[in-house]
């Protein structure tokens, strides 16, 4: 029996700490019980942890046991953390909020700016549709805020000073951010404490600062846990320049794309925020490749106009016994075109009377 046990532990070690070192280092891999042997001092926005009490301890083990079992998405973190870290931390000084918030957006989204959850929370911070537009994100059919990393790390960083004025603890105020203002408030008047490790909450919210704290273990001491990364492991830091664009009418990120000296993917992926393919009218500001942003708009213009030219608008009235499939191949284009162009779902049904905008010959890769 007591091999069997030395057996399993065995292999867990392995499976957590791996055969050797992370990413080619040649240091000794640590014991999986020196790496779980926390320093007394640990804190949180300056906050203490008071890891004294056996409780607390063996709750933030549990999460850091957790956190360092699923070493690839460590491995994430520490990666992604040289792309994004410095323009968080950067919003986060000038906002006077303490810099251990940043762990909460590696906790919340693992730095990805599309990440999504089951209630509707997007983006770096997971911010609900309703609580980003309070705090002056623009959350519509368009634009998605909460996915550009600027816009809402200033949101949330305006988000935590309120509920820390409110709660008077940064610990709270997380705790807030997490399971929502009301439900902290009702719990901490119904079991008359405020103090965040003595307060019985929901299961997740319970785990919620220790897995942001196992974030900031790992973050502040890979080698401590088994990571050792070097320079050239890490991802660059995000490179662009801002420009203001403006559109007059509808326009094609393409088109966009190819003012910017770039491709569409690139677009894409520097403004997470633009949602669809194509932008409506307005003023817009974006990040575009570095050393592209002058001439812009002149070359935009000029591209705009060239693509209106081009582009030759049908209107299809929808017939009885007509379905997508049979439009697109009586049209030539593809299928997922017709989608685009209509703003419509694949699983939401045509009707006879449907008016579908078609645009022959701009399903082809070729086009502008």
């Amino acid at each position: 029996m007591h091999c069997g046990r030395v057996l399993i532990e065995s292999l867990f070690c392995l499976l957590v700490f791996g055969w050797g070192t992370v990413w080619g280092g040649t240091a000794a891999m640590p014991l999986l019980e020196e790496s779980l042997r926390l320093s007394s001092e640990l804190d949180f926005c300056g906050e203490s942890v008071p890891l004294a009490d056996a409780d607390v301890r063996e709750r933030m083990e549990k999460e850091l046991l957790l956190s360092l079992w699923d070493r690839d998405q460590a491995i994430l973190w520490l990666k992604r953390s040289t792309r994004y870290f410095p323009f968080i931390e950067r919003i986060l000084a000038e906002a006077g909020l303490p810099d251990d918030f940043k762990y909460i957006a590696l906790a919340e989204s693992a730095l990805r700016p599309h990440a999504g959850s089951p209630k509707g929370a997007i983006g770096f911070w997971q911010f609900l549709p309703e609580t980003g537009r309070r705090y002056g994100l623009i959350v519509n059919d368009h634009i998605d805020q909460r996915r550009n990393l600027a816009a809402s790390t200033r949101a949330a960083a305006d988000y935590y000073a309120a509920l820390y004025h409110k709660f008077g603890s940064w610990s709270l105020a997380a705790t807030a951010f997490n399971m929502g203002e009301e439900g902290l408030q009702a719990e901490i008047m119904v079991q008359g404490t405020r103090d965040f490790y003595r307060l019985y909450l929901p299961l997740e919210t319970q785990r919620y600062l220790f897995r942001v704290l196992s974030a900031k273990l790992i973050l502040t001491q890979p080698e401590q846990y088994g990571f050792y990364l070097k320079t050239a492991d890490f991802y660059p830091p995000l490179a662009f320049d801002l420009v203001e664009l403006t559109c007059w009418n509808e326009t094609s990120l393409a088109v966009v794309a190819d003012a910017a000296q770039t491709d569409f993917k690139r677009i894409k992926d520097l403004n997470p925020e633009l949602r669809g393919h194509y932008l409506a009218a307005g003023t817009y500001t974006l990040a575009v490749p570095e050393k592209t942003a002058p001439g812009i708009q002149e070359r935009f213009n000029r591209l705009h106009a060239e693509w209106l030219q081009k582009r030759t608008e049908r209107v299809y009235i929808v017939k009885s016994g007509d379905n997508l499939s049979t439009i697109a191949e009586q049209f030539r284009v593809p299928l997922p075109a017709i989608l685009i162009w209509n703003r419509i779902d694949l699983n939401r049904p045509i009707h006879p009377g449907d008016r579908l905008i078609i645009f022959p010959g701009e399903g082809d890769a070729d086009g502008p």
